[in-house]
């Protein structure tokens, strides 16, 4: 039975599923695929790459830097994440990425990241093998936020975050062959989704009915699918780990403090669970 890692977005909160993956990594827990949504799909990169704490990093040391995440980002470039800065400069002068390793572990290991198709209002399961050059744009696509990211066109989609469509693709990822899988949330466990402010979404996205559609009952997918994951995990087909409690962290946040305590929480959860994970795996 083929494994998987389903890996839940939510901008800067992602980074606690850095910490998680971070100890998967250094205890040598890998699945057979991977589907990363939006700040997910972006911490999967490094555990892929074998850059375990490489996350953190750049999150500490460039999380104040207006190209990181700004509205002055926004203003100037169209993007609240600044393309240039974060997906060229980053990775391929301040904190090189490791392309090499990237492609040889994903040589063994199906990696998926999770883009809404705005044409269509439905999740597109990115097949990820390289992240040189304009393949670099997969990534890009399933961590657009709306209404703070352009468009990504890709081979004639138009594309944004992940999370609007399929936040949490277990059931994707489940018919697509992955009988077990490993699903980290970002959200502690009581949380709800509540529907969201619909009123510059209709003005933005008036020309994809169907991307509204998918924005506008959002919350009740979500919702759904945290019951659809606790069925799995009462099935014995899925293991959960998710914040033991709620740090409050903000889609922006700029505070390395609250930062560092987000991934180190993630790390702290990976760790009680760490058997669990084990004979979870095992039994498959």
């Amino acid at each position: 039975m083929k494994t998987g890692l389903v890996l839940e977005g939510g901008a800067m909160r992602g980074i606690y599923t850095a910490g998680v993956l971070d100890v998967l990594y250094e205890n040598n827990i890998f699945t057979d695929g991977v589907a990363g949504v939006s700040a997910g799909s972006i911490h999967a990169c490094s555990y892929l790459s074998s850059q375990p704490g490489r996350s953190i990093r750049y999150y500490m040391k460039y999380s104040r830097d207006w190209r990181f995440i700004s509205f002055r980002s926004l203003f100037l470039t169209g993007d609240l994440v600044n393309e240039e800065f974060c997906y060229h400069t980053i990775p391929e002068l301040l904190d090189p990425f490791d392309n090499d390793t990237f492609e040889k572990n994903i040589q063994g290991i199906d990696f998926y990241a999770v883009a809404s198709d705005l044409e269509t209002g439905k999740a597109v399961y990115q097949p990820i093998t390289t992240l040189r050059g304009e393949a670099v744009n997969r990534i890009k696509a399933s961590a657009s936020m709306p209404l703070v990211s352009r468009i990504v066109k890709i081979d004639g989609q138009k594309l944004l975050d992940g999370g609007v469509c399929d936040s949490i693709p277990l059931k994707a990822m489940e018919d697509m062959g992955y009988g077990k899988n490993i699903v980290v949330l970002t959200q502690p466990a009581d949380y709800e989704k509540k529907p969201a402010k619909m009123g510059l979404a209709k003005r933005m996205y008036r020309d994809y009915p169907l991307f509204l559609e998918a924005m506008a009952s959002r919350h009740t997918h979500y919702n759904e699918t945290l019951k659809y994951v606790a069925a799995s995990v009462e099935a014995k087909k899925a293991l959960v780990i998710q914040p033991s409690r709620d740090l409050h962290i903000g889609r922006m946040e700029h505070d390395k403090g609250r930062i560092k305590a987000q991934y180190e929480l993630g790390r702290q959860d990976a760790l009680k669970k760490l058997e669990e994970v084990r004979e979870f795996l095992k039994e498959s």
